[in-house]
């Protein structure tokens, strides 16, 4: 189930995907073992227009451990992986690793 910033980046994939920037994307599609016990799980898999494909998470803040989980799984995983956050004004700021 999404929370409130999750379904506010879902509609605004809707909207990309409806002017063609995104041709698929997917809420939660897999868990990435990134070691024994730990996981990451990204909120969003994305392939774009340009036939790129991201794992794009968004957060209203960090704590340290989520941080942590998507540099490793950047460093293990041979995709891109965004971060973003809604800013004043309504745009997403967007991070990569």
């Amino acid at each position: 189930r999404m929370n409130g910033t999750e379904a506010a980046y879902a509609a605004h994939l809707d909207l990309l995907k409806q002017s063609g920037d995104v041709l698929w994307w997917r809420f939660e599609p897999m868990r990435l073992r990134l070691a024994d016990g730990a996981w990451f799980k990204p909120d969003f898999a994305v392939l774009k227009r340009d036939l790129t494909f991201e794992f794009q998470e968004t957060k209203g803040f960090w704590r340290e451990a989520a941080r942590v989980r998507i540099k490793v799984a950047a460093e293990q995983f041979p995709f891109k992986f965004i971060a973003v956050q809604k800013r004043p004004g309504g745009i997403w700021a967007r991070e990569e690793f």
